[in-house]
């Protein structure tokens, strides 16, 4: 119930799953609107789909960023609450997924609004600013410019942590019952290619090298931030880059895997625990054209590393993740831009930028594409990751949701 899945990895549990598509797509089972503008995900939850998006002003309503609450089997608005202001650029509307935890809802708007919500009605029970009350700020495109916040808040025990990017608090760790602040993380001075303050990525629990951390890739790069305290551990900023760092970064066992685009690559660290603390190793560097992935996300998989590879493009590669080397791809199919990626049940769901969803066989053989369909309506970028819940696979598509049954036919 929250950005891309359980444990944030992109991987769905659900199995029975159909392994091949007909024409034109599984079936489409729901169709709901009124879900306003923007590129929010969603999280599937106990019969509830919750997202994000902007409306504008209508009879009894004030114009401003919603989350929405809708029946998972009917599609209809169970409620809808407002959390902060419109964002209306060349991307309007938010990016950021809700995290469901129990009877409460943990959302970030563009504007660093982050609020605590209860579930069974929208009921605001806290909020707290990134910028009004850390100093929070994002990295800067050519020093000037940004994209607003992009994060999905980590729930983690009795926390909820975000990452406002500000000088004396680049991570805070909040009371999830209260808002409270437990503790707030700074950095000190990174050299690299990235560009200080926040990034539009989310953080990812570790416990390498027998520490509980926080690993986030920021403005300046990818750091581990410790749980318990918010003490800085460690940083690699030679994955970053100047413009916006965006990839959710995988983290196994005492590796982490991490990668953006603008031609910045990927990289492998081992982390290791020292005598200051934890040291971050890297075990291989992947360049640009090798390797990289703008903002679709990346699935591990039996070893192997799966992303729509390139700088806004999605060409499916497969990547040995030990080794370091390329085991098949890049491939170019009919999709066009970037792909956000998921995992079900052996196979990869591939949404490309302009509408296309994509069934691909995860394994290391080759690429073996399973079936395709186009979104219905899609009148701009296609950006919404797809989610599989409950045998079915939820899309995003700006003002609309459609759900699509996944499950295979009894025997």
């Amino acid at each position: 119930p929250q950005w891309r899945g359980p444990h944030r990895d992109g991987r769905s549990p659900d199995t029975g799953l159909l392994e091949s598509w007909p024409e034109g797509g599984p079936r489409l089972v729901l169709e709901a609107e009124g879900l306003g503008t923007g590129f929010s995900s969603v999280a599937v939850t106990g019969g509830v789909v919750y997202t994000l998006g902007d409306l504008g002003t209508a009879e009894g309503r004030e114009e401003g960023q919603y989350v929405f609450a809708l029946d998972a089997a009917t599609g209809a608005k169970r409620w809808q609450t407002r959390v902060g202001p419109t964002w209306d650029d060349r991307y309007p509307g938010p990016r950021s997924t809700p995290t469901i935890d129990g009877d409460r809802l943990f959302a970030l708007g563009t504007a660093g609004d982050l609020v605590c919500l209860a579930t069974a009605d929208g009921r605001v029970i806290w909020s707290k600013n990134l910028v009004r009350d850390f100093g929070g700020s994002l990295m800067k495109a050519q020093g000037t410019w940004d994209w607003k916040y992009a994060e999905s808040p980590l729930v983690d025990g009795d926390r909820v942590v975000v990452t406002p990017g500000g000088t004396d608090a680049f991570m805070v760790a909040l009371d999830k019952g209260t808002g409270r602040v437990v503790w707030k993380a700074t950095l000190p001075t990174l050299e690299g290619p990235g560009k200080p303050g926040a990034g539009y990525s989310s953080i990812v629990v570790s416990e390498a090298a027998g520490v509980r951390q926080y690993v986030q890739l920021g403005g300046p790069g990818l750091v581990g931030i410790e749980a318990a305290t918010g003490r800085f551990l460690w940083a690699y900023t030679r994955v970053a880059n100047e413009v916006a760092n965006i990839p959710t970064a995988l983290v196994d066992g005492d590796t982490v895997f991490a990668t953006s685009g603008y031609g910045a690559g990927a990289a492998l660290l081992r982390l290791e625990k020292t005598e200051d603390g934890i040291a971050a190793r890297e075990v291989y560097f992947l360049p640009g054209e090798t390797f990289q992935n703008h903002h679709g996300g990346l699935i591990l998989d039996r070893g192997t590393i799966y992303t729509g590879s390139g700088h806004n493009k999605g060409l499916p590669v497969a990547l040995d993740k030990a080794a370091g080397k390329l085991v098949w791809g890049p491939v170019r199919n009919a999709g066009k831009s970037s792909a956000a990626i998921a995992y079900a049940d052996g196979h990869l769901y591939l949404r490309y930028q302009d509408g296309l969803m994509v069934l691909v066989e995860a394994t290391p053989e080759g690429y073996r594409e399973k079936g395709a369909f186009r979104i219905p309506d899609v009148r701009r970028e296609s950006w919404s990751h797809p989610v599989i819940s409950g045998k079915r696979l939820y899309l995003r598509e700006q003002d609309r949701l459609y759900v699509y049954d996944l499950a295979k036919a009894p025997a």
